[in-house]
């Protein structure tokens, strides 16, 4: 609580200087130099005196002459005349009002005559009021004089009604008789004289613009009566015009007797109300003084106050746009303080207002309070932001920023954001509407019509979304926790429809992107297998071997037979590590390639020559296709006839003895394609895509001499030229496919 000692002071300090500087500047030189007979409170009194004083005494309506300035225009007439409609409309609801009363005095005849005769009365005079224009004039004459002698009469009360005694001694600067009423014993309190030097007094009577509220508080109710009866008829802009009375200036004195400030007297409580605020603002005044002394000297305002507060990091947790809030809020709070202390000074110098020390302390320690909390959002403000980028990263973060960053978001899907605000703003109409249709029932009645025939279809096709895109969550759930086996339903157009098939689309892509998981796992289980094997059953020997030849009794024919094993094992060793190293390097792109002119018919035929003698070997029956002209493209030769060797070679090593080994090559739309057919020995999957793996082998029992590169080779060499390698498998036909472009 110590912490918070030095701040409430300082705070409250702040709150007597603010409050006593806005006492000061709002009514301070006003009261403070001025006596109460001085005051604009007092001066508003005797205005309304001079007045009344003027409408009754000193420039008074002479009644008799204003009554014949008065007219009747024809648009009065007519206004008048057709007040109740037309005449039949008239006749016909005179006849209306008596005619159940005539039926109910039937045994009464003295009553319905008298009932008949007033009917009938009423009926004439609605005749004349449609035959003659000087009957409905003297009609509306008499109306505008009864209103007249009523304002008239109301001045002269008013007269009677005044309190403040005043004594006058007065008379017309420009001639005529003299009005005087001193009746003052004992001493003045107020004397005021009107001459050259002072200025005259201006009396005003009746004017034009009739704006006297005494008139409008008494004849209110008279001309309202006056309508009732169907008259209609008020005094109209030309009779002001013509009734009202000029200003006269007059010259002399008036006074105020001082027995009418003291006790008992009819201004003491106002007088002594004023003392009582200029007191006020003395003490305010040197209190504000005081406090800006001690805001210089003793408590000098110290930022160490304000830092690290136990709401401090609470406070740094709230975003910026918050903050401002708050420091807005609390702003107003502030403003709103210094407006309400100058407008209780305002009412209690208007007699509004009486002074509450309770209500004071209240004040006062709301205003502390909010001034205290306004310094420290400025310093933690000030501190804050001095550091780099903090102020931008606040920014950022803020709830602005973020609501900015939605709507953004919104619109992303131009047709979810337009249902959005149709539907936002079609539920801020609905109520307007509804608010509009209490008041007025031709607008209920459209706003039911509206609700039925366009709020409950739109709060259908609503609902509907909304069950729809509960489904689209329930089956993305699914979808998390793996239940793929069912598709979502489509329906319509909508965005939610897209986003339906959007899912679909990629729960099917989950489905293959897991069975080829699983497919890629079991071919890396069968890689490892496959390269162990491969990798075991010649090293095996090798070691086997040279177990053997350690055996210092062996004979010269068997110790180089065992060199000879050991050599054909270290050679297949040493071709199933480098073709391991070169498909790998091939996998992973940084083999470079040495591309020139060169012609593939030529390649064929020598990578052909090169199987000739195990051709001859083995019984198979190779039909050779190849062009006799040059084919030529662009391609490293070396890699090329690789290429050409697995597959020449895969077909030495695959094919069903006595059978044909079909080998072509032709240009085909701009491309070279190489084809080799064979029967195969063994029988293969119908899965071709699982050759293309390394170590996969036609000969699953892996008895054949071979690596299980060669297709996976070939294949990265093709891909490397940017060319095309296909393989079909029609039962035990094998047929791969290279096509690659001619330049």
């Amino acid at each position: 609580m110590k912490r918070y000692t030095p701040i409430m002071i300082w705070a409250l300090l702040v709150t007597v200087a603010v409050s006593g500087l806005v006492t000061l500047t709002s009514r301070g030189p006003e009261i403070i130099f001025k006596s109460y007979p001085q005051s604009q409170q007092f001066q508003n009194h005797l205005t309304d005196i001079y007045d009344e004083l003027g409408r009754t005494v000193l420039n008074p309506i002479d009644l008799e002459a204003a009554e014949k300035k008065l007219s009747v225009t024809s648009a009065e007439i007519e206004e008048y005349r057709m007040y109740y409609g037309s005449l039949a409309e008239q006749i016909d609801n005179i006849q209306m009002q008596y005619e159940d009363r005539i039926r109910e005095a039937e045994a009464k005849a003295t009553v319905k005559q008298a009932l008949v005769d007033e009917r009938d009365g009423k009926i004439d005079d609605i005749r004349k009021n449609f035959e003659d224009d000087s009957y409905v004039e003297k009609k509306i004459l008499s109306e505008k004089k009864r209103q007249l002698s009523k304002v008239v009469h109301n001045y002269k009360s008013n007269e009677a009604m005044m309190e403040i005694p005043l004594a006058y001694d007065l008379r017309p600067v420009s001639g005529g008789d003299a009005h005087k009423n001193w009746g003052v014993n004992g001493p003045i309190g107020y004397e005021r004289k009107f001459n050259t030097q002072n200025g005259y007094l201006k009396i005003a009577g009746m004017d034009a613009s009739f704006s006297d509220t005494n008139y409008y508080e008494e004849t209110t109710n008279y001309m309202d009566s006056a309508v009732q009866k169907g008259e209609g008829v008020t005094l109209s802009s030309e009779d002001l015009q013509a009734i009202s009375q000029p200003t006269v200036l007059y010259s002399g004195r008036v006074a105020v007797p001082k027995s009418a400030f003291q006790e008992g007297g009819v201004l003491y409580e106002e007088a002594k109300t004023y003392q009582s605020i200029k007191f006020m603002l003395i003490v305010a005044g040197m209190a504000a003084i005081a406090s800006i002394i001690a805001l210089f000297t003793v408590y000098k305002f110290k930022w160490t106050w304000f830092i690290d507060l136990p709401f401090t990091k609470r406070y740094d947790s709230l975003r910026i746009d918050l903050k401002a809030g708050i420091f807005l809020i609390l702003l107003l709070s502030l403003l709103n303080f210094s407006r309400d202390v100058s407008g209780r000074l305002n009412n209690m110098a208007s007699g509004g207002y009486s002074f509450s020390i309770p209500n004071a302390v209240f004040m006062f320690a709301m205003g502390a309070i909010v001034i205290a909390l306004l310094a420290f959002q400025i310093g933690n403000a000030i501190t804050r932001y001095q550091q780099p980028s903090k102020l931008e990263n606040d920014f950022k973060n803020s709830y602005t920023m973020q609501l900015v960053a939605s709507v953004r978001e919104v619109f992303l899907n131009r047709s979810i954001a337009i249902q959005t605000f149709i539907l936002l703003f079609g539920f801020f109409l609905a109520g307007v509407g509804f608010i509009f249709g209490l008041f007025e029932p031709m607008l209920l009645l459209i706003y039911a019509v509206c609700v039925l025939f366009l709020g409950f279809p739109a709060l259908f096709i609503y609902m509907r979304r909304m069950g729809y895109l509960s489904r689209i969550l329930k089956a993305t759930d699914d979808m998390a926790a793996g239940r793929l086996n069912s598709d979502i339903k489509v329906m319509g157009r909508s965005p939610l429809a897209k986003h339906a098939v959007n899912l679909n689309n990629l729960r099917e892509g989950v489905e293959q992107s897991v069975s080829s998981q699983a497919k890629s796992e079991r071919l890396k289980t069968e890689l490892i297998t496959n390269v162990s094997h491969d990798l075991r059953t010649p090293l095996t020997s090798i070691i086997t071997y040279t177990d053997l030849l350690k055996n210092p009794n062996l004979s010269d024919e068997e110790r180089a037979e065992y060199v000879d094993v050991l050599d054909r094992k270290s050679q297949r060793l040493k071709t199933l590590i480098e073709d391991l190293f070169e498909v790998s390097k091939m996998s992973s792109g940084t083999m470079e390639l040495y591309k020139q002119r060169v012609d593939l018919t030529q390649l064929v035929q020598q990578a052909i020559g090169e199987h000739t003698e195990k051709m001859a070997e083995i019984p198979l029956d190779f039909r050779i296709s190849v062009p006799e002209e040059p084919m030529p493209a662009v391609l490293d030769g070396q890699r090329w006839w690789r290429m050409l060797d697995n597959l020449i070679g895969n077909a030495l090593k695959y094919s069903l003895p006595g059978t044909r080994v079909f080998v072509s090559l032709r240009e085909a739309g701009g491309m070279a394609e190489f084809i080799v057919k064979n029967i195969t020995a063994y029988e293969l999957d119908e899965n071709v895509d699982e050759l293309y793996e390394r170590f996969k082998r036609g000969d699953a029992s892996r008895h054949t001499d071979g690596s299980g590169l060669g297709l996976a080779i070939a294949q990265s060499i093709v891909d490397m030229h940017g060319g095309t390698m296909a393989i079909d498998v029609d039962g035990d036909l094998f047929k791969v496919t290279v096509r690659v472009p001619l330049g």
